[in-house]
């Protein structure tokens, strides 16, 4: 399991609105989270917001170096720039970031990026889910966007 994971607010955002938040502390146990993602996903009251502020193991940690921030505004939004200081300042062993420019920063960077669908791989591969279909189908249905080449490579990783 590794010890220090970033998550960024659409993975937080696709599972607490099915659910199924306790998918990430199933697979790595404790997640680290930036202010500004805190704050993207808890501006709104609702069970996302009731979800993540509820969920113990979840800390929220500030980023110190502020002005990297600068930096990264004119791709990013503000949640996945501090995702990437925060896990660079922290030495994070993971990012959960399902941006496509997005994550492409963050490996340009050499921070290990995986997205949701990973998360529920490995989810599966360790036994906390049994499968990752109705998971995929309920995200969608939640009106997230994954396209369909991406549900056929994971559903195949997957095995189903």
């Amino acid at each position: 399991m590794p010890k220090l994971v970033i998550v960024n607010s659409t993975p937080l955002i696709a599972l607490a609105s099915i659910g199924e938040l306790d998918i990430l502390k199933s697979v790595y146990g404790q997640i680290t989270i930036p202010v500004a993602v805190f704050n993207e996903v808890t501006v709104k009251n609702g069970k996302v917001a009731d979800a993540i502020k509820s969920a113990d193991w979840i800390s929220v940690k500030e980023v110190q170096d502020s002005e990297s921030k600068k930096m990264y505004k004119a791709k990013l939004h503000a949640g996945e720039v501090e995702v990437m200081i925060l896990a660079q300042e922290m030495d994070a062993d993971v990012v959960i970031i399902d941006d496509n420019a997005a994550k492409k920063t963050a490996e340009y960077l050499g921070l290990n990026a995986v997205g949701t669908m990973a998360v529920l791989l490995k989810a599966k591969e360790i036994g906390s889910i049994t499968e990752v279909s109705s998971f995929i189908g309920k995200i969608v249905a939640d009106g997230f966007f994954i396209s369909s080449e991406v549900i056929k490579i994971v559903k195949d990783l997957a095995g189903e």
